[in-house]
């Protein structure tokens, strides 16, 4: 017998349908194993490597989600600072894609006739990412315009499947290069040097599943979480 369809609601909108009693586990999602340097993998979360770029991303956080409920999905990785002094660990705010360009048919950053926005926001505060499958070296006057912060090579494509599949996301990128001349060096020298803070961030603000449910604000109809 199929079981009753639930929802979990947050500020009464549905974010998620799921079965009942089943047990949804947030999810971390980054590029590539070497983003968490020697440590080990939390313990409490589920971790999706996908491989570099926004193609392995889609493909991966899609197979993901047509297969395990998932609550939330937490990119994590690196990034280059297009703002001047940016260092550290940062949340995103908003991403968009700096990549697509297919002028006249759709203004940059946007995919011609496709409904998905050319920027998906995360609902969080925080700092501007672009995303694009090219590895920023020089300034580009396009991402200065649009008050970008950083610069990646797969948030935008793990955004625009979470929307797909309506499922919530946050991201934090550390800031590894500043996307200039120097940027390859620096980010084989500093692509490690995140993890540390990422985990700050997990033992504070996601406490197994019963964090999120805490934290977030999230109303669950079944006692399944």
């Amino acid at each position: 017998m199929q079981s009753r369809p639930i929802l979990v609601r947050r500020g009464g909108d549905i974010i998620l349908p799921y079965e009942e009693n089943v047990v949804l586990r947030p999810l971390i999602i980054t590029a590539l194993r070497e983003e968490f340097g020697d440590r080990e993998l939390p313990a409490d979360h589920s971790v999706l490597f996908t491989g570099v770029g926004k193609v392995n991303a889609a493909i991966a956080l899609t197979r993901a989600l047509a297969t395990t409920p998932i609550s939330l999905v937490i990119n994590f990785g690196t990034a280059g600072a297009i703002a001047p002094g940016l260092e550290g660990l940062h949340e995103i705010a908003k991403v968009l894609q700096h990549d697509m360009i297919a002028e006249p048919l759709a203004p940059r950053g946007k995919t011609p006739f496709d409904s998905c926005p050319g920027s998906i926001d995360s609902g969080r505060t925080g700092i501007v990412c672009a995303t694009g499958d090219r590895f920023v070296t020089s300034a580009d006057p396009w991402l200065i315009e649009r008050k970008v912060d950083v610069v990646d090579m797969e948030l935008f494509a793990i955004a625009a499947v979470c929307r797909e599949f309506k499922v919530p996301w946050r991201a934090f990128k550390y800031v590894s290069d500043k996307a200039d001349s120097d940027a390859a060096n620096d980010w084989q020298r500093n692509v490690s040097r995140g993890v540390e803070e990422f985990n700050e961030r997990l033992r504070g603000d996601f406490r197994g599943t019963r964090g999120l449910v805490e934290r977030e604000g999230i109303e669950p109809s079944t006692p399944a979480l």
